[in-house]
């Protein structure tokens, strides 16, 4: 899964090409996980819950979280196989889950047909399958951050430009003591939210464009605090990031997610977000390390507190349940 400090909806087209997105995210290690197996005949697929079964790979149909596995399996032309998903993620959590379960799902059939392809390669494999096969629209950088692990600095034009940023103890350490993840436990992102959104900066609404703008530029601002090692002025920038975030539509917040920032806000956190797309789903606060206990036991009974725990590997794959290898280039 991924925390997305700021920049979220630029790397988004036509955002990307006219005008050049920035993104500043962080794996977190909360995963999902695709697993094939060799069959006699026919091909499997298990996931959602449920199980589907068909003679021949074009002729597998699924809907919800098995469509993306069934689309896997026909862009992959593969035969005689069992593809088994799983997800450690609360749905619609807004930790770009779907995103990682198409990486996950990329990875495990390109590992099956013996390719050895790039971590970018892997990320655009896997929007295609979003995009292409499944009709929906999205940005670029939720697969990116569940291919590469770690910190990245992505930027967007005509092409997508990853930069790992370095990770040091020190630094891990601060983002895991005092980064807090709330699940909301709500979802109410619509596609018609996101289809205004993107209709306002189409049709170049004054206060969509310079949102924006200025979350781009406040991503660039990120990339440079996590560089300097200082997690506070991250905090502080993600506030400033939120109040231009929800300026986009007026359903990107909802009740629960101001009643949680204004609660943190007012026991001492530098500032805070929600997560993805929101309507819901999850909120990052960033508080003062002499603050963050504070912040978190008045937090805590407004929402889930998820697991913050960086994740510094990205996409892997195991062979066999024996040997662990990362199979991308980077």
């Amino acid at each position: 899964m991924r925390v997305d400090f700021g920049g979220g909806w630029t790397d988004v087209p036509p955002y990307t090409v006219e005008e050049g997105g920035c993104v500043c995210n962080l794996a977190i290690a909360s995963y999902a996980r695709a697993t094939v197996h060799s069959i006699a005949s026919g091909v499997e697929l298990h996931a959602d819950g449920a199980e589907h079964r068909e003679m021949r790979t074009n002729m597998l149909q699924a809907s919800g979280d098995a469509a993306l596995g069934a689309a896997a399996l026909r862009r992959a032309r593969v035969e005689c196989v069992r593809l088994e998903q799983a997800s450690e993620f609360p749905r619609g959590a807004g930790l770009g889950g779907s995103s990682a379960a198409g990486v996950a799902v990329a990875a495990a059939l390109a590992a099956w047909n013996r390719e050895s392809i790039s971590r970018s390669e892997l990320a655009e494999r896997s929007r295609a399958l979003e995009v292409e096969e499944l009709g929906n629209a999205g940005g670029f950088q939720d697969h990116y951050a569940a291919a590469y692990g770690g910190a990245l600095a992505l930027s967007f034009g005509a092409t997508v430009t990853a930069r790992e940023i370095p990770l040091s103890e020190r630094l891990v350490g601060a983002l895991e003591r005092q980064c807090l993840v709330a699940y909301t436990g709500e979802s109410r992102i619509s596609g018609a939210t996101i289809t205004a959104v993107l209709d306002g900066y189409r049709d170049r609404v004054p206060r969509v464009v310079a949102a924006l703008a200025r979350m781009r530029a406040l991503a660039e601002q990120m990339i440079h605090a996590l560089e300097r090692e200082s997690v506070d002025e991250l905090g502080s920038l993600v506030g400033e990031h939120w109040e231009h975030q929800r300026a986009l539509h007026e359903k990107i917040t909802t009740p629960s997610v101001d009643k949680l920032l204004v609660t943190a806000r007012a026991h001492g956190a530098l500032g805070g977000k929600a997560l993805g797309a929101s309507g819901g789903g999850s909120v990052l606060i960033i508080a003062p390390a002499a603050h963050v206990d504070e912040v978190r036991a008045h937090i805590s009974p407004l929402a889930r507190l998820l697991p913050f725990v960086v994740d510094r590997e990205g996409a892997h794959v195991t062979v066999r349940e024996q040997v662990e290898t990362t199979a991308w280039r980077s």
